[in-house]
Formats: C-alpha cells, structure tokens, sequence
C-alpha cells in the first residue's frame, strides 16, 4: 500500500516538473521572440528604404563638388545614405511611440535596440517599446535627461536578461579582447547619427547612502562645472577592468550603458564612452 502511495507521489512529482519544464521554455521563447521582433524593427521598414535611394541619386549628382573639397565620393555617400536611413526608420518608429528617442546599437552584438525615455525610470523597466508589459522591458534613457539644455552624458539602462537580449552582452566587456573588438557604440537620434568611443568598462554596485569616497556613476546626467565632469571622467577611468587609451575631455558628450550584475549584491555593470566629433 505505502510503495503504490510512494510510486503515485513520484509520478505526480515527475508530471509537475514537466509541466513546469514546458511553461519555462514557452515563456524563454515568447520573451526571445519579442526581443528579436523589436531588434529587427530597424531593417523592416520600406518607406525609409524608399528615402535612402533617393537621398542617393542626390548625392550622386554631387560627385564634381565632394571631389572639389577633396573626399571620396563612394565613402561620403554610403556614411550618408546609411546615417539617413537609420534617421527614417526611427522617425517611422517614433509615429507608434513618441516615447522612442533614439535607437542604440554595438556592431556585432545583439545590442541592437530603440530607445525609450518616459516621465520616470520605473514604467520601462518593465514594458515594451509598444507600452505592453513586458518582462524585458526596454533600452530606456533616465528620464531626467532635458533635451533643451545641453547634456554631459546619455545615462542609459537596460535589463541583463538570461536568454541573451536586452544588455546581457554588455557584461562580455569584462574581457579586453571583446573591448578591442567592439570598442565603438553608435546611438542615433532624429537630430542626428553619433558614433561614442569606449573610455570605460567597469563592475560596480548600488551604494548606501551612509558610503563616502564611492563612485556613484548612476547618478551622473549633468555636470555643473568642469570639475565634477573631470572628476567623472577621472573615476570611470580607474574603475576600468583594464587600460584604455581613450579618454574624455571637458565638454566632450559623454554616453553611459548599465545594467545588472550578479557579481555581488545589488551589483551593476557599465560602459562609459565619449562622442566621436565629425
């Protein structure tokens, strides 16, 4: 009697376990999914495309000037039209939600991303670039960034997902070899297509407010005077996991990528890079 009691108890334990096995794995692809849908937002969209070729036949017809000022035509115009192209299919995204400020992404990753800025930091945390809820969440700029004045650095957030999307793939700068080969971050906007250059790749964490001498670069969106964004600068530097030779000066645009991390408590990973001028 007890042995047919035990036998039931571990095939209703088995039953249960793959239950929960299927609704894991649903969930893994469902989230999956929707991370790709909005990664692949970017190369869907024909009307920017139709923009692209025209803004080329313009650019054609202006082969005699650009040879004129001394640059190479086929160059400028394929960094044109590709700048243009990325500036219309974010204008064509921004028609579903004005909340879409910009569009960040790291060649050769998965980071590949719209970014959103809301009223406060909380909302896309967890909803998506259509305002669904969302597991993910969103690639999202602090909300106390003012685009009417001009701005020290980009803080922008974004969950450390286990299934690879969203900044999972910001925590491989913690080796200096994936640094060297992806050491730019391009961020664009309606206003304009940015390229940032890597300062910065460090681990950190949530510090209590009773901590003295700490970096706190989560707080960082403004520098009120030269020397709190050299101070800035100085500390995201020695915090680097390891040397780089790029640095940042007074005035310079700076952009900063953080997520989690599991390293300790409350642990946070983030890179800094600095505004390529053109």
């Amino acid at each position: 009697m007890k042995k047919n009691i035990m036998i039931k108890i571990i095939y209703l334990s088995l039953i249960l376990i793959i239950i929960l096995c299927i609704i894991y794995i649903f969930e893994y692809l469902l989230i999956k999914k929707e991370a790709l849908e909005e990664s692949r937002l970017l190369n869907n969209s024909d009307k920017a495309k139709y923009i692209a070729n025209d803004f080329m036949k313009e650019t054609i017809n202006s082969n005699n000037i650009l040879q004129k000022i001394g640059i190479a035509h086929g160059e400028y115009k394929q960094d044109v039209i590709d700048e243009n192209k990325r500036m219309s299919k974010l204008d064509e995204l921004r028609k579903q939600n004005s909340d879409i400020i910009g569009w960040l992404e790291i060649e050769g990753t998965s980071i590949n991303y719209p970014v959103l800025q809301g009223d406060n930091d909380t909302y896309y945390m967890n909803h998506n670039y259509k305002k669904q809820k969302s597991k993910n969440g969103s690639i999202f700029l602090t909300s106390e960034y003012d685009w009417n004045i001009p701005s020290s650095n980009l803080l922008i957030f974004g969950h450390n997902m286990n299934n690879g999307t969203m900044f999972q793939e910001l925590l491989k700068y913690e080796n200096e070899s994936f640094y060297k080969k992806h050491p730019k971050i391009r961020f664009t906007t309606i206003n304009g297509d940015s390229e940032y250059e890597i300062i910065s790749a460090f681990k950190s964490r949530v510090y209590y407010k009773s901590e003295k001498d700490v970096f706190r670069y989560y707080y960082f969106v403004n520098a009120n005077n030269e020397q709190e964004y050299n101070d800035f600068v100085k500390n995201a530097k020695k915090a680097s996991l390891y040397n780089i030779d790029a640095t940042a000066k007074y005035g310079e645009q700076l952009i900063t990528l953080s997520t989690c991390s599991y390293h300790v408590k409350d642990g946070r990973f983030a890179v800094i890079a600095r505004k390529i001028e053109k």
